[in-house]
């Protein structure tokens, strides 16, 4: 591709705008010595030199720094051609160097002011997006715990159950999910229905918030609360299937409890007591289910703990208590 000659000159003018200002002032005062050098080698007949002045390397460098500055005292004069064709490459360079160097001090100024103003609307969009998050914070709060709690009744023989201490157990076992077919017992749930359905729930009304929150709220200026969140949507979006199992098959049917068809759940509760090698939940195995829905419930608990803590962490900021 050919390029035109204003081209040429406005793609040099970037480049030489992008050099930073020290390199132009370092040419500047590195010339000098330079220059000196060479007026010390020409003739003492190419200048004229006042009476009684000295000749030595000093004085062309004293010479060399009033021709470079511009400043032109007169005391030491070119009287010949190659003094004066050093004289004046040694001007122009002066002015272009100094020229370059006042335009990459503007250049860095403008370059300074850019991001100054970037960093202003970076941080004025993550005051909206934090102010934003905090409202959401007690909402999200309220679902994540109550799905902790569901997680706490699920994994919990129901004898086990304290309603009030309702603390979701991480180390929990394979058999501690015998009774997951009973009430959860928890003293805001009232409706009499299976730990587990009501945990599936909670997780289905989670996700849907979490998913909400993202879409609202630009999360990527908290990427550790980002990744969580999605990882959260993600795995409850996993565990559709297998949901729609637990909540379709004869085998794991939520029978109202006051009625005569417990035979499956309670066989399968049974089985779960009884169980006692990882075999027991093999793909072949009634319990494949089950054992699906523990890992699901270990890995989304963990994350709710993780999101629980990432927001708690963002408010006690905002409030100046950390």
């Amino acid at each position: 591709m050919k390029y035109t000659f204003s081209q040429r000159l406005a793609h040099f003018f970037h480049v030489v705008s992008n050099i930073r200002p020290i390199v132009w002032i370092g040419l500047y005062v590195c010339i000098t010595p330079i220059f000196a050098l060479i007026y010390w080698g020409l003739p003492d007949g190419q200048f004229r030199i006042p009476d009684n002045e000295a000749t030595g390397y000093g004085s062309w460098l004293y010479y060399s720094i009033v021709t470079i500055t511009t400043l032109g005292f007169g005391d030491y004069t070119p009287a010949q051609g190659a003094a004066q064709a050093v004289t004046a490459v040694e001007v122009m360079c002066g002015l272009i160097f100094l020229g370059l160097f006042l335009n990459a001090v503007g250049s860095m100024k403008s370059e300074i002011d850019v991001e100054s103003e970037i960093e202003k609307q970076k941080q004025l969009h993550l005051g909206m997006e934090h102010d934003k998050l905090l409202k959401s914070v007690p909402m999200v709060l309220h679902s994540l715990n109550t799905f902790l709690a569901f997680c706490y009744a699920v994994t919990t023989p129901a004898d086990k159950r304290k309603g009030e201490d309702a603390r979701y157990n991480p180390d929990f076992t394979f058999n501690d999910l015998s009774d997951m077919f009973q009430p959860s017992g928890l003293p805001f749930d009232r409706t009499r229905l299976p730990a587990v359905e009501r945990l599936l729930h909670s997780a289905s009304q989670s996700s849907l918030l979490l998913d909400s929150l993202q879409q609202r709220i630009d999360l990527t200026l908290w990427p550790v609360l980002l990744e969580d969140c999605f990882s959260f949507v993600a795995n409850c979006q996993m565990f559709s299937n297998t949901d729609a199992m637990f909540r379709n098959s004869g085998q794991f049917a939520f029978a109202d409890p006051s009625s005569d068809e417990q035979t499956a759940e309670d066989n399968l509760a049974k089985k779960l007591k009884e169980w006692k090698s990882e075999e027991g939940a093999s793909p072949d195995s009634d319990l494949q289910s089950v054992a699906e829905l523990e890992s699901f419930i270990k890995d989304n608990a963990r994350i709710a703990i993780s999101i629980e803590t990432e927001l708690t962490k963002l408010a006690m900021k905002t409030d100046g208590t950390e």
